[in-house]
């Protein structure tokens, strides 16, 4: 690079730098004013931050975290917009006064995107991996409609303590294991609140990261702006270019207090150490270097205080929130609001439960490329425990169609930045039992997301979730926790009763801007036809058998080989007779022959094996 234009970048990030540094020190002169609003600064982190956001486009995507405001002055954001989020002011561009201070959401053209951004420490990383899979997924399936030049990343800004939550671990898992074309920015200052690195971690993130094998490492000087923004400007370059991820460990002090209410004074007992390695002397010793003269950093410090004190004034006397606005943007405006079509067609055979589902689950991908389906066993291996899913995968493809790892506090959050990106993710967790480690994003990020974003990003998902008792589902497999999800303001809560209800509702659900969970009954899947989801457990009379209930065997009614249809009959009925002389000798109790007549003469009647 030209020693003009380096110079050119480096004048500018200075002038962004003291304008970072000049809001910092304007909030703490006027404490007894700001120290109302929660806040914390980039103070010591700067140099890192702006070579991140000088070099973002307006296709990318990045996630900013609490402390991350130079990134946000460097992607072009000004000084005034940044004070109306302190102040809660009613144009504050981010949340409508509804946030803490760079706790940014950003949808505008001409800047990089930013989905909402929660306050949960590292709760960010899912919803941002989130979104570089639903790109991944666009170039893949087709839906792009980007040149690969100019190819979006996203960037992921995490603290290095944060990245000891498990959840940054999942987002980390996906990352590695699909290559997303994403960037984790993570900040090292060597600090959680009060408790330090030595306390808390077990190794730096630069080791741990080695562990999610496919994510290349670059551990740098977080206050050497230049190394900063070459190394940065290399790691674009290489993702935007091959589309796999990166971590970016940059190490830097913290200047400034952990928020307005943690003051550095009341647990610091570094901060003479910390300040040597202050970015903002050491950007000014290398522009010494190359001649600019001292009338030029008097002459710019004095206007940037200038500026600072005239936006710092006008954020202050702005407007607050009108108080009914409390109420806006809890959902996005619904185009469902009534039911449509026939319910029951004349002449239409009993459908059961999991077809309905099938049926509504064909027509949306059908019409929809946008659509995709993912959750644990959905995949064209088994397609759902409860075949809830079943050929699916082999219909539309496994880019559709596909399997997650146990991480459901992934599948949940990751539709945050799938909906972001413009499609319409459809997820599924296993068992009603086993979403509650998915209830943080759930809670904190996707039924927030429309409302602190003030309307600009509703997450548009649908949640699928198999419910209630079963045949032996016991205390893992058959929770019922409609009382939790229906108490969880900024989602919809649907649960069909019948086939047609599961079919109607999963569409109007598809349809609907907001995060919907469907809870589907597993007793349910297979009641309309006999024989199927009939469960003798703990059945009334004397005759009944207490302990049992019934399974099922899937056979064609109209099989092409009737033939093969009736030998899969004679081995059940084997089964059936032999079995029970089995059973004994392994200690089991035989099913009583009141039950295998029952399936024999409601159920193997029906198919046509002759």
């Amino acid at each position: 690079m030209a020693k003009s234009k380096q110079k050119d970048l480096s004048w500018r990030a200075f002038e962004l730098m003291c304008t970072a540094k000049t809001m910092a020190e304007k909030y703490e002169s006027n404490k007894e004013v700001t120290a109302k609003y929660v806040h914390a600064t980039s103070r010591g982190h700067e140099a890192i931050q702006l070579a991140v956001g000088m070099q973002l486009k307006a296709q990318d995507w990045v996630a900013p975290y609490y402390r991350d405001d130079s990134i946000l002055l460097g992607i072009g954001m000004k000084p005034e917009e940044l004070m109306l989020q302190v102040f809660a002011k009613k144009d504050d561009p981010f949340s409508g006064g509804r946030t803490y201070y760079s706790h940014p959401s950003l949808n505008r053209p001409d800047l990089p995107k930013i989905p909402h951004q929660s306050s949960a420490t590292g709760m960010q990383a899912i919803p941002t991996t989130g979104v570089a899979m639903g790109i991944q997924y666009k170039e893949k399936t087709g839906l792009a409609d980007w040149q690969p030049e100019d190819a979006p990343v996203v960037v992921c800004s995490l603290g290095d303590a944060s990245c000891t939550e498990g959840e940054v671990s999942e987002a980390f898992q996906m990352a590695a294991l699909k290559q997303y074309p994403i960037i984790y920015l993570v900040q090292d200052n060597g600090w959680d609140i009060s408790a330090n690195a030595k306390e808390t971690r077990a190794q730096d993130i630069s080791d741990y990261i080695k562990g999610f094998h496919g994510i290349e490492v670059r551990t740098i000087d977080g206050t050497d702006f230049w190394s900063c923004y070459q190394t940065v400007e290399e790691v674009i370059a290489t993702v935007r270019a091959e589309r796999r991820p990166f971590l970016i460990h940059a190490k830097v002090p913290l200047l400034g207090h952990h928020t307005s209410g943690v003051r550095k004074e009341w647990y610091r007992d570094d901060l003479e150490e910390a300040a040597k390695a202050d970015p903002y002397p050491k950007l000014r010793a290398a522009l010494e270097q190359q001649d600019v003269r001292l009338a030029e950093f008097i002459n710019l410090e004095a206007r940037v205080r200038k500026e600072i004190d005239a936006a710092y004034d006008a954020a202050l006397q702005a407007p607050d929130p009108e108080p009914n606005s409390i109420q806006d943007y809890i959902f996005a405006p619904t185009p469902i609001s009534e039911e449509r079509g026939e319910r029951a067609p004349s002449g239409k055979k009993k459908t059961v439960m999991v077809d309905s589902a099938l049926f509504a689950m064909r027509e949306i991908m059908e019409a929809h490329p946008e659509a995709l389906l993912y959750g644990q066993d959905v995949g064209g291996r088994l397609g759902g425990v409860f075949r809830e899913a079943a050929t699916l995968a082999q219909t539309f493809g496994d880019e559709r169609v596909f399997n997650t790892p146990i991480q459901e506090a992934y599948i949940i959050g990751s539709t945050v930045g799938m909906s972001a990106v413009g499609l319409k993710p459809i997820v599924e967790v296993q068992f009603a039992d086993y979403i509650w480690p998915g209830l943080n994003q759930l809670f904190t990020e996707v039924s927030r997301s429309n409302y602190l974003s003030n309307g600009k990003w509703p997450v548009s998902c649908v949640i699928r979730v198999p419910i209630g008792a079963y045949g032996s589902g016991g205390p893992y497999h058959s929770s019922s926790v409609e009382s939790v999800l229906a108490n969880i303001r900024g989602i919809k809560v649907v649960y069909p009763s019948t086939g047609a209800d599961l079919k109607g509702l999963l569409k109007a659900a598809y349809y609907d801007p907001n995060p919907v969970v469907i809870l589907e009954h597993k007793g349910l899947y297979w009641s309309k036809i006999p024989g199927m989801g009939v469960y003798l457990t703990n059945a009334a009379g004397a005759n009944s058998w207490p302990i049992t209930g019934a399974s099922f065997i899937l056979m064609y009614k109209n099989p092409v080989n009737k033939a093969n249809a009736a030998e899969v009959l004679k081995f059940f009925d084997f089964a059936f007779k032999e079995g029970k002389n089995m059973a004994l000798d392994l200690d089991y109790v035989p099913m009583p022959d009141a039950t295998t007549d029952f399936i024999r003469k409601s159920v193997w009647n029906q198919v046509q094996a002759k």
